[in-house]
């Protein structure tokens, strides 16, 4: 995978592999200009979230299932070069901030083929109970807190460096 992993280490340093998610651009996401229309990135970036999440053994439906809701609050996007219909984005997903109340994610979308950087992202996420009333994960559920906060994250980008991902548990 364009020679990037992500690992999550647990207090006992076992690392567990996850991959970047990869999205394989649709000719219907294309504009009248031939290239990736700019919504579909904020779309990616849930399928992006979503992959993450599942990996590290938290998925969005058992959230839900256990009546956890976790809107978006904020999202921004910088677009660096085009995606056309057929390529195949690499999208790395980070968790650059989480204190059991809210989340931020930062998002680095690649070209698979050329490594070409064509989009960096950021989303804010809190959340919520069924009834729309924030929660905290750290109180209400410790099991899933313990997701978050058991690991810390790092990057392998190229087998060059590690960017370490701090989770603040303030």
């Amino acid at each position: 995978m364009a020679g990037k992993e992500i690992r999550i280490y647990g207090e006992d340093e076992s690392a567990i592999k996850i991959r970047p998610y990869e999205h394989h651009a649709k000719y219907y996401e294309t504009d009248q200009m031939g290239i990736i229309h700019h919504s579909n990135y904020i779309k990616w970036m849930e399928e992006a979230r979503m992959d993450l999440m599942e990996q590290i053994g938290l998925s969005y439906k058992q959230m839900e299932e256990m009546e956890i809701i976790s809107p978006v609050l904020s999202v921004s996007c910088e677009y660096h070069s085009m995606v056309h219909f057929d390529d195949t984005v690499v999208i790395e997903t980070k968790i650059t901030k989480y204190n059991g109340i809210k989340m931020d994610v930062e998002y680095r979308m690649t070209d698979k083929e050329t490594g070409e950087l064509r989009t960096t992202a950021k989303s804010s996420h809190c959340f919520l109970n069924r009834s729309g009333r924030p929660i905290s994960l750290k109180r209400s559920y410790p099991e899933i807190d313990t997701k978050f906060l058991s690991s810390r994250m790092r990057i392998k980008s190229d087998n060059r460096y590690w960017n370490e991902i701090r989770v603040n548990s303030n």
